[in-house]
């Protein structure tokens, strides 16, 4: 049997998940979380195989949940399920400790075997994702600048160029808006821009939105 938790903080997405998990008989679902600090303390008390991660969680992101198994000596394997471009963060997941990553777009049957896949040990990575690595491999380019952002600085560049204001970015992410507000400023400097309409056009240009 394969033990998984799911963490997302979105409660109908972990219902989604779970019920297309349920339908297999090799599966079972031992926990649920919402944030950083569950799913770190369900890690600590629920045997588990398989982590379900989203990538957008409150206060703390994915990736460092990410950062924070790579640090533990854990055989927990890891499927990151995001609405996040492929282009732009499958890479970027894999490269932190993933084993696998999915689009929450996608066939709910990919689910179902990219689980059992990173369950026996191996990368589960859809035709799209291994076109991108094999790419990467083959044509050395000159890295984009978004490339060089931390976690946090690409969140907040997504979330000014789908149109939010600091104040809400501040309360998804649970920040404060002056944190907020310096990603912002730090983004504008790596990326050579003056301000969020530049912002925009630049992630509109580049695929990130």
């Amino acid at each position: 049997m394969i033990r998984v938790i799911l963490c997302d903080d979105h409660a109908v997405v972990r219902r989604g998940i779970r019920d297309t998990l349920a339908e297999t008989v090799d599966i079972q679902i031992v926990g649920e979380a919402g944030s950083y600090s569950e799913v770190r303390e369900l890690l600590r008390t629920v045997p588990c195989d398989v982590l379900v991660l989203d990538l957008n969680l409150p206060g703390r992101s994915g990736l460092e949940v990410l950062a924070s198994l790579r640090e533990t000596d854990t055989q927990i394997k890891v499927l990151v399920v995001s609405m996040f471009p492929e282009d732009q963060y499958a890479i970027r997941c894999l490269r932190a400790g993933a084993q696998g990553y999915l689009n929450k777009a996608g066939n709910p049957a990919e689910m179902v075997t990219a689980v059992r896949t990173i369950s026996q040990g191996r990368k589960y990575v859809t035709p799209d994702v291994a076109q991108m690595l094999v790419d990467n491999l083959a044509t050395p380019s000159t890295e984009a600048l978004h490339n060089s952002l931390s976690e946090r600085e690409l969140q907040t560049l997504l979330k000014i160029a789908s149109g939010k204001r600091l104040s809400d970015i501040a309360e998804e992410l649970m920040l404060s808006p002056k944190t907020v507000s310096v990603y912002r400023s730090r983004v504008l400097e790596k990326l050579k821009l003056a301000n969020n309409a530049e912002l925009t056009v630049y992630a509109i240009r580049n695929g990130l939105v």
